[in-house]
């Protein structure tokens, strides 16, 4: 996974625009800018990033540039995260077994203060 996506949605505009693009199958530069109070050329810095990192999608139509999702992109991040989220998983279950094995011998074991007397 290419740190350039984890970059890409560090950023709360692009990932409001990652959104819209969600909400709609595809949307032409124009109506994204209007979305925001910045200047157009700061959202198409953003939209730059979001190509680079493979994020979107743009196609050329007689004057305007329409963007999408990169579905491919996204599947890909969603297959990584959900194997992140199965390693965690696999992780937390083998503490949760210590743990209950710990707490377990600690039970059956006599604490110190009774042995001492």
């Amino acid at each position: 996974m290419p740190n350039d996506i984890f970059s890409a949605l560090a950023d709360p505009t692009r990932r409001r625009i990652l959104e819209m693009l969600a909400d709609n199958e595809e949307f032409p530069a124009s109506q994204i800018h209007d979305q925001f109070e910045v200047s157009p050329q700061a959202i198409s810095q953003h939209l730059k990033i979001l190509l680079e990192a493979k994020l979107i999608l743009v196609e050329k139509r007689a004057q305007q540039r329409i963007y999408r999702i990169n579905t491919a992109t996204m599947v890909e991040f969603e297959d990584w995260s959900r194997n992140m989220r199965r390693r965690w998983s696999q992780r937390l279950d083998t503490f949760e077994a210590v743990m209950k094995s710990e707490i377990a011998k600690a039970a059956k074991t006599p604490n110190d203060s009774e042995e001492s007397r």
